[in-house]
């Protein structure tokens, strides 16, 4: 029987997890589909109970469910419960499972830039779902020092719960850093600036953006033009879906030149 796998969101027009997760599927002659649907929140107990009936094998969350989505769920694994986000959910022993691999997805990324993030100061714009899981990954490779802005504080402060050695500072400050991240939803649209002055960051910088379509954002476009390196989330996207595909399929899919092209 074929089995059926989602990535839900609101926006997801944008998500190319179906293209990357169906060419896996394809290469690997596993019998399934993986298909992209809109949801509102309402919706989300319905999708769950799906699963629970074996409707749907498995969910890969998005914007803006990682976190609203907990409640609804039987287990979590120890990255999820702490983060308090879920990207992947399966069924285990009768149970709804939801796992976080942002993390991973993260930390493989960062790898691969050839950026060592030992004893550096990072400093992320945003606090939404995917923040926590950044937190705990650049904990994980021992950043020295965490700063957050986000235009609602609150949300920020509500961060400083979970993990409480991070620093907050006001929207449109800029501190000193050696990598920052955009981690808001500003760069969606190709339209989108961050107001913020960053001719004064300096050199040496590294600009990430977990934004990944469209793949060069007015912040990594700054970046560039302040002569420093920029990477966009391109690689944390893959790496994320590989290890749900592992979990899964118990397949570790290869991340190859032909699977980063093919979200060009």
């Amino acid at each position: 029987m074929m089995k059926r796998y989602l990535v839900i969101g609101n926006p997801i027009e944008h998500s190319l997890s179906p293209k990357l997760h169906n060419f896996w599927l394809k290469k690997y002659n596993v019998n399934a589909i993986y298909e992209k649907k809109k949801l509102n929140e309402s919706e989300l107990p319905h999708i769950i109970l799906e699963i629970k009936k074996r409707k749907i094998d498995g969910i890969n969350i998005t914007v803006p469910f990682k976190k609203i989505i907990i409640p609804l769920l039987e287990k979590l694994s120890p990255e999820a419960e702490k983060t308090q986000s879920v990207n992947t959910i399966f069924l285990k022993n009768d149970n709804v499972v939801g796992h976080n691999t942002d993390i991973n997805g993260f930390e493989y990324a960062i790898k691969e830039s050839n950026i060592d993030i030992k004893n550096k100061k990072i400093f992320i714009l945003g606090a939404g779902g995917v923040v926590s899981s950044l937190i705990f990954a650049l904990n994980k490779m021992m950043a020295s020092e965490i700063i957050i802005s986000n235009r609602t504080k609150q949300k920020a402060e509500d961060l400083k719960k979970i993990f409480n050695d991070i620093k907050i500072v006001n929207w449109g400050e800029l501190p000193e850093s050696d990598v920052i991240i955009n981690a808001t939803s500003i760069g969606l649209n190709i339209t989108d600036r961050i107001n913020l002055d960053f001719s004064k960051v300096g050199k040496n910088k590294f600009f990430y953006d977990v934004i990944y379509n469209p793949k060069e954002t007015n912040f990594l476009q700054i970046g560039k033009q302040t002569g420093n390196k920029s990477e966009n989330g391109k690689l944390m996207f893959i790496y994320q879906a590989a290890f749900a595909f592992k979990l899964w399929h118990g397949i570790n899919p290869e991340v190859s030149k032909e699977t980063i092209e093919l979200l060009d």
